[in-house]
């Protein structure tokens, strides 16, 4: 299928061949990356986007070939699972980046799928001319090489051309490859470190089971659990709350009508003023942990994934703690229930440790002390990363 097909059936216009404007064909696979996709869209000037997004991208005037939920899958178990939607998600954009010749093709997290996409693109003879005519590929996100699969430095160096990373001390792992790498901070301290937050309420706790239907499917029944036994143990006057994403949405509706205390559901855009207002929250292992981290707010850290590929990650993951935060302090400020310990009993009684005022003060205090390791001082990291792709 032709670009030009799939434009039309994705409702895309094209930019015309003649306009002089940059040409860049993004790609994010899930929410955090496009939340920074679309910022980045916003900050820049004399751009084109073709590509692949979500809701916060398509604000910023990008139609995307095909939803972005299609790329939403983490874990080996779950990827294999959807590996016939992934193949054919990998050879569509394939097939359209090589038909738009964009510039440059700006990947946004989502590994996996970037690179498979990359690959096949470098491998190609029509790739081959694009690249020897000036084409050039970036990524946002380093992958964490200091944790685990050290090697993985190494590829992405034959792969991408430049390389924006959020901490300063993840340059060293690529630039021994020849890889041009650039820490940027983090993009979410954007708007959040130094945030003034209103008293936070001490009768609401967020839920919060992640953004891919997987992890969601295996955390709510859960936090419905651990609702329940909250609600038992003399916590009824609690008010619950989880902010939604587009891509789960509806199957948190339906859910959560069978439960017995009903939460309220806001969406993932009202999820900062939420989090300003929450007294604990219990999340998902992932870019949330760091949003909560930079607003300040008591956590526990939650994450159950498929039992063969926790198996598998604990026999490589190479690092004490998965919260960013705790990696950064190199200490365990927020609790982290993982895997076999990712059960109501364990998850409560962490609840109930920040109920208490010391625990919560040091928590906070902790937290607040990991505020100048999350942003640049000479610019937020969607800004620099927008500057940058402009050229």
């Amino acid at each position: 299928m032709t670009l030009l097909k799939i434009a039309r059936s994705a409702e895309l216009v094209l930019p015309k061949m003649q306009n002089k404007k940059k040409r860049i064909f993004i790609i994010a696979g899930e929410v955090s990356g496009d939340v920074l996709g679309g910022h980045i869209m916003s900050n820049t000037t004399n751009v084109e986007f073709v590509g692949v997004g979500g809701e916060n991208m398509s604000q910023a005037g990008l139609k995307s070939l095909f939803p972005m939920s299609d790329l939403s899958v983490m874990g080996i178990v779950e990827v294999l699972a959807h590996a016939k939607t992934l193949t054919k998600r990998i050879k569509q954009t394939v097939e359209a980046i090589l038909e738009y010749k964009p510039d440059l093709v700006l990947t946004i997290d989502s590994p996996g799928f970037a690179k498979s996409v990359i690959k096949q693109i470098r491998k190609s003879e029509e790739g081959k001319k694009l690249i020897a005519n000036g084409l050039r590929f970036h990524h946002v996100v380093a992958p964490q090489v200091w944790a685990w699969r050290s090697g993985r430095a190494k590829k992405y160096a034959k792969l991408f051309d430049k390389l924006y990373a959020f901490f300063d001390f993840e340059i060293p792992y690529f630039t021994k490859y020849g890889l041009d790498t650039v820490a940027v901070g983090h993009p979410i301290a954007d708007g959040l470190i130094g945030k003034t937050k209103p008293k936070q309420n001490d009768k609401l706790i967020t839920l919060i089971p992640g953004s891919r239907m997987s992890e969601v499917k295996r955390l709510l029944p859960l936090m419905r659990e651990v609702v329940d036994r909250l609600v038992r143990n003399g916590y009824s006057k609690y008010q619950f709350v989880i902010p939604t994403v587009e891509t789960t949405v509806e199957y948190v509706k339906q859910e959560t009508k069978k439960w017995s205390v009903q939460p309220k559901l806001v969406p993932a855009s009202d999820r900062y003023d939420i989090y300003s207002k929450t007294y604990i929250a219990i999340a998902a292992s992932g870019t949330v942990s760091a949003e909560l981290a930079m607003l300040h707010v008591p956590a526990v850290v939650v994450y159950k994934m498929n039992p063969v590929t926790t198996w598998i990650g604990r026999r490589l993951i190479h690092v004490k703690w998965v919260s960013l935060v705790n990696i950064l302090l190199n200490r365990g400020v927020y609790t982290e229930c993982l895997g076999g310990d990712a059960n109501a009993e364990e998850i409560l009684e962490a609840v109930q440790q920040l109920t208490i005022p010391s625990k919560r003060k040091k928590m906070i205090d902790a937290l607040q002390s990991a505020d100048i390791l999350w942003r640049k001082p000479d610019g937020g990291a969607s800004l620099l990363i927008a500057q940058d792709v402009s050229k």
